[in-house]
């Protein structure tokens, strides 16, 4: 008779290779929805996992499994891309708690799969956005390892001379960061604001409010204008359109 095993040795699960996500994040992957959106139907028990209504949000998924959500199956959308010039005064999340409007309301009835935000713009800012269902894509642009520059026009009130240039250029200290700017000059000046342009290796929450507060000038507008080579041009404010394929190529960045 061979050797009994260790109760413990029998009960160890198997390693496999294939990557295993949580549910709720497969559904947002598959750009069906949010990840909170997500997270919101399967509590709901509005999600079966082959044949079966899970609850748990994080209920492993090795992507063999059928998914349906309510009764229909969650089959992955095809890849889609778009830039869209934001508006002020939208915010850009699927849903506010203030119940402010967002960003979604400007494609809400164009028939696409669930897009989320490549990087943010806040309330108060303008310009381009992009949105996409690519997460690998999405996290190439917005990773700081890979430094896609994000350049900015923004107007700011008082009269910014050579100075002020170069202490963007160096960097300031605030709450414990540093702040900088990878690229800044002065576009215009008028006798009580400036409109100045700059671009930014990485970006952190209000970095560029933060840095002009620092050096003592308030923001009246800050509208993006190029991520990486892919310019806003002329799309009308509120407007979106779909990127090329050579605009996706050109974004397209190895995350990490």
């Amino acid at each position: 008779m061979p050797p009994r095993l260790p109760l413990r040795a029998m009960s160890r699960p198997r390693r496999s290779s294939t990557p295993v996500h949580g549910l709720a994040r497969v559904l947002s992957k598959r750009g069906i929805c949010s990840r909170s959106q997500g997270e919101r139907l399967v509590s709901e028990g509005r999600v079966r996992v082959d044949g079966r209504v899970v609850r748990d949000p994080e209920f492993p998924i090795a992507g063999t499994e059928r998914i349906d959500v309510d009764g229909g199956e969650a089959q992955a959308a095809a890849p889609v891309f778009i830039a869209m010039n934001k508006p002020r005064g939208l915010v850009v999340s699927a849903a506010d708690e203030r119940g402010r409007d967002t960003v979604y309301s400007l494609i809400e009835e164009a028939g696409l799969p669930w897009l989320g935000p490549v990087g943010r713009l806040d309330r108060a800012s303008e310009g381009l956005l992009l949105l996409s269902n690519d997460t690998v894509w999405a996290a190439g642009i917005t990773d700081p390892s890979t430094h896609v520059p994000k350049t900015y026009h923004v107007q700011v009130a008082g009269r910014p001379d050579d100075a002020t240039i170069g202490a963007m250029l160096d960097g300031v200290d605030d709450g414990g960061e540093r702040l900088k700017a990878g690229a800044a000059s002065v576009l215009r000046r008028g006798e009580k604001n400036a409109w100045l342009e700059v671009t930014l290796d990485e970006g952190r929450n209000r970095h560029i409010r933060r840095l002009m507060a620092a050096l003592g000038f308030d923001v009246q507008r800050l509208v993006r204008v190029a991520i990486g080579e892919l310019v806003l041009g002329e799309l009308a404010k509120g407007q979106w359109r779909h990127l090329s394929a050579g605009e996706v190529a050109m974004l397209r960045r190895r995350p990490g």
